[in-house]
Order: structure tokens, then C-alpha cells, then sequence
């Protein structure tokens, strides 16, 4: 546990907290900040050399754009506005009590802007704090957490979202306490923008209209200027299409692009942001494998749970084997149809009790979601988990029940 503990990249966790008591604040203001959907072109200042942005992939490749911007890798972070906050801010469901009788959080709604505030102590003598949500982090599959600009410092604000639960204290948090002052480290963004530009310490400075929310095609293809001038020219029949393609990399390098950001927290061996699509990812991130007899947590460790498997040890799998990563999966009859290309449905110890009804559903036996002990939630006095899939494919042990 304390290994997977160290390594997991889980943006909600990866930077330290610490406290500060709930005060009297104005609203941050926050800076002129990044671009909602990854767009880059119309802005010369959020301009990267060869970077162009997705609305350029769109004029050729429009409807895989169009399904790749429903997907949790898209979505995972945004501009705050009421279609990307998931939270109430009406009465009827805008307030956060904790088990501090003293402490409650409101979170209001005030034309296009969106505030977090802290309310502490008795009525009439209350002191308060406000924050105004900065970026909105998360796809909403499961839950978000909230971003907020101290100028150009960026900090976690302390209530998130939970879908099954509605507002929550950010993971982490302490339940009855204001804590504003968690700051947002360069890893984190790395796994959940495109791109930020990070300035000189202390570690969470960036320059807020350098952050390319979500994740985009260039994340993974690269620099797509190239890309788009050799189409358009007459040279465009060659052979060189001046696009990273991750089909055509080889395995390790497959796996590598998606190590990036699903192998745990790692080391930085160049700036982050450094690493591009193809490269050997060790040049840049120490990911150190874990011991063999180590638990690994199942969030933000799928790589290493992957290679565990007999599946991906007897074969020439990727995770792209699996994930179509421009359209959202949700359907597990589908993922499973993955697996029985290779398996039998009879080869299955329970098809003599359950028949061919368990060809639509391998994954939930093979690979079953379970709590993880990196994302914890303390609401009411108790600890909640969310449940995320395991990516060890193996057989489990299930009650008799289940099975």
C-alpha cells in the first residue's frame, strides 16, 4: 500500500494540504485565463511552436473530433460555466454542511462566474471566505474537484463533487475545516490539460492564460501544424503525413504514451510538459515498477496492473487493444467481445452454471471494480470510496452469490 500509495497520479491528491482558518476575503480575481475546448489558433498568446489546436483536426476529421470531445480524456478539464459544473447553486442544493456546527460551505452562482464560500461561526458573528472556480477539473463520470487563481498561483478549493453523493469535501480534506491553501503542482496538469505554462517558484505559479484545458489531439498525435500545411499544399499524396500516429508506434512506445499519465506519479527527469508522443517516456519521468508483492491501488495505476496479466504477458496487447480513446466506452458487452477473440466461452469456469448469458460480461468477473484508498471522502463522520476498475485481468474470488 505504500508504494501504490507514493505512486499513484491522482490529480486530487498529489499536492500536499494544509490548513488555514476560514476568514474575511474578497473574491480572488482571477486572471484572463485558458481556452474552454483546447483551441489555440485564434490566440497568439497561447500559441506553441507547431501547435494549432482541435478546431484545425475538425475541418478534415470532424466527426472523430466531434466523438472524442464526449470522452472522459477530453473532459477532464474545463472552463467553470453551469454545463461543465455539475453542483447545484439553487437553494435547494447548494450548501455543504460539515460536522463543524460552526462551518458550512455555500456555493453561488453570479452571472457567468461561479464562487465557493466558506461561512464560520455563529449568526451574527460569522467571518467568511470566497473563491471564484478557476477550472473545473474532472469529467463528471464519477466526480470533479474545483481550481481557483490566487493571481497567478493555482490552489484546489475545498468542496468537489461526488455524482453519487452531490457536494463533498474535496479527498483529503478534513470535514469540518476550511482549508483553501492545497496547491496545484505541474504533474497534476500534465494528466489533465494539454498543456500549462508553468512560471518560477513556488511550484504551483503558471501563467493562467498559458493552460490548455482538456485533453486534446495533440496530446497525443503532437504538433499537428506541420500536419495541416502538408494537406493543404500539393505535396499531400507523399507518404509523410508530419502526424504522430500511436497505432503505428511500436508496443513500448504505445504503452509509454499512455504511462504518461496512467502509471503512477513518477519523478521528473526533464521539465514536465517535455515529454511528446513516440519519445521513451523514462528519458523524462522515473516511474520505478513496484516491488512484486506490492498491493497497487486501482486508480492511476492501470499500467502496472496491466502487465501483471497473464492477458498482456502472452500477448502483443496495448491498452489501445481495448480502448478506442475518440469515442466514449461505457458498453462492457462490447469490451467483452475484446476478450473473447481470444477466450472461449466454454474455457470459462462458469459457463457449465451460467451458460452463454456470461459472454456480455467478462469484465465485471475479470476485472471488477473495487474501492480505492486514494480518492477517500470524508462526509459525515465517515470515509468514502469510490469504486474504480482494476486492470489486473486475472480470475477472482467472489462470494457464492455473485457468481
Amino acid at each position: 500500500m505504500e508504494v501504490s500509495m507514493r505512486r499513484a497520479i491522482m490529480f486530487l491528491l498529489c499536492a500536499a494540504a494544509t490548513h488555514t482558518p476560514a476568514q474575511i476575503s474578497l473574491p480572488s480575481v482571477e486572471p484572463k485565463s485558458s481556452v474552454a475546448d483546447g483551441t489555440v489558433a485564434d490566440q497568439p498568446s497561447l500559441r506553441r511552436e507547431g501547435y494549432i489546436g482541435d478546431k484545425a483536426c475538425e475541418s478534415c476529421h470532424e466527426e472523430k473530433v466531434r466523438s472524442f470531445h464526449s470522452t472522459a480524456h477530453f473532459l477532464t478539464s474545463r472552463m467553470p460555466n453551469q454545463g461543465s459544473i455539475l453542483g447545484k447553486f439553487t437553494p435547494d442544493g447548494n450548501l455543504l454542511k460539515t460536522s463543524n456546527p460552526d462551518l458550512f460551505f455555500r456555493m453561488d452562482a453570479k452571472g457567468s462566474d461561479f464562487f465557493q464560500t466558506a461561512v464560520e461561526g455563529i449568526p451574527p458573528y460569522t467571518t467568511s471566505r470566497t473563491e471564484k472556480f478557476g477550472l473545473v477539473i474532472g469529467s463528471g463520470n464519477k466526480g470533479q474537484t474545483y481550481l481557483y487563481w490566487k493571481g497567478d498561483e493555482l490552489l484546489q478549493l475545498p468542496v468537489s463533487y461526488w455524482t453519487e453523493v452531490g457536494w463533498v469535501n474535496s479527498p483529503g480534506y478534513r470535514d469540518g475545516v476550511a482549508n483553501f491553501e492545497r496547491p496545484i503542482i505541474p504533474r497534476c496538469l500534465e494528466c489533465h490539460a494539454t498543456y500549462s505554462e508553468a512560471l518560477p517558484p513556488p511550484p504551483n505559479r503558471y501563467r493562467p492564460a498559458g493552460v490548455v484545458v482538456g485533453i486534446t489531439c495533440e496530446k497525443c498525435h503532437g504538433p499537428g501544424e506541420s500536419h495541416v500545411q502538408h494537406y493543404r499544399s500539393k505535396s499531400a499524396a507523399s507518404a509523410n503525413s508530419a502526424i504522430l500516429n500511436p497505432a503505428h508506434f511500436s508496443r513500448g512506445r504505445q504503452m509509454d504514451l499512455c504511462a504518461w499519465c496512467h502509471a503512477g506519479h513518477g519523478t521528473a527527469l526533464q521539465p514536465w510538459f517535455s515529454y511528446e508522443p513516440g519519445e521513451q517516456l523514462d528519458k523524462y519521468i522515473d516511474l520505478p515498477h513496484p516491488d512484486p508483492d506490492a498491493p497497487i491501488d486501482v486508480h492511476g495505476s492501470q499500467l502496472e496492473l496491466l502487465r501483471k496479466s497473464h492477458c498482456f504477458e502472452s500477448s502483443a496487447m496495448t491498452c489501445i487493444t481495448c480502448h478506442d480513446v475518440h469515442a466514449p466506452q461505457h458498453n462492457l458487452a462490447e469490451f467483452s467481445q475484446r476478450c473473447l477473440g481470444c477466450h472461449s466461452v466454454r474455457s470459462c469456469g462458469v459457463f457449465p452454471k451460467r451458460g452463454q448469458e456470461i459472454a456480455s460480461n467478462c469484465i465485471d468477473c475479470h476485472m471488477p471494480l473495487q474501492e480505492t484508498n486514494l480518492i477517500v471522502f470524508d462526509l459525515n463522520g465517515k470515509k468514502v470510496r469510490p469504486r474504480v476498475r482494476n486492470h489486473w485481468i486475472k480470475v477472482y474470488s467472489f462470494p457464492a452469490e455473485q457468481k
